[in-house]
């Protein structure tokens, strides 16, 4: 399964956007070139379709009358240690929520993962918390937040020496490979995408609000 993440996140594509880039690091994009400062901090995001819940009563049911309680992950950002050999990104977001029966005090606890994912596709690491909305009597809204995190091991994060000269060597014009994006080069493709790692974070949905997610 190859992970899509939500449009205002990084995506694995330039995933060396975070926010802790060193001089020298390179994001690449095909046909494009260089683009941005690269960095071993790992990008963080939402994945598709994970970003929102939605909650009926009964659970069965799918009409406009039947729903019960929405929530959306937002304002996700990350902090990262990269002093050391492993690399540190400590993420946290928000969750807010909005209900429908505004009756009595209500508390929701709703579940969320976090994952370290390496190339776009290859789950490291997965962790599963839980993130708790207290609604007050009378109150539509409520909001909480959560906190994840992920390990990078720093050599695995840093391209190879000699992808990087690939990269970044100067062409002069009227040479054959000055006209030739280095991305197309399946060799350099995969060292990218071997370096590249993303954490990301949603809800943990049941199959039906995975789909429900998707279609709606």
């Amino acid at each position: 399964m190859r992970f899509r993440t939500a449009l205002f996140t990084v995506t694995a594509a330039s995933a060396a956007l975070a926010g802790c880039a060193k001089t020298g690091d390179l994001v690449v994009q095909e046909g494009v070139g260089i683009t941005a400062l690269r960095s071993v901090c790992p990008a963080v995001g939402v994945p598709d379709y994970t970003g929102n819940i939605t909650l009926f009563s009964p659970e069965s049911a799918r009409t406009i009358d039947a729903l019960d309680m929405t929530a959306s992950i937002t304002n996700v950002r990350s902090q990262c240690d990269d002093t050391g050999n492993d690399v540190y990104a400590n993420v946290t977001f928000d969750v807010v929520a909005q209900r429908r029966d505004v009756r009595g005090p209500r508390t929701v606890t709703l579940p969320y993962f976090s994952t370290v994912v390496r190339g776009g596709d290859a789950v490291v690491a997965k962790r599963i918390g839980s993130v708790t909305l207290n609604f007050a009597d009378g109150e539509e809204r409520a909001q909480a937040s959560g906190t994840a995190g992920g390990v990078v091991n720093r050599a695995a994060a840093t391209l190879a020496p000699d992808v990087r000269e690939r990269i970044v060597r100067r062409r002069r014009a009227g040479e054959e490979e000055a006209a030739i994006d280095p991305l197309t080069d399946p060799t350099v493709r995969a060292a990218l995408a071997q370096a590249t790692f993303e954490v990301l974070v949603g809800f943990q949905l049941t199959e039906d609000q995975l789909a429900y997610n998707a279609t709606r």
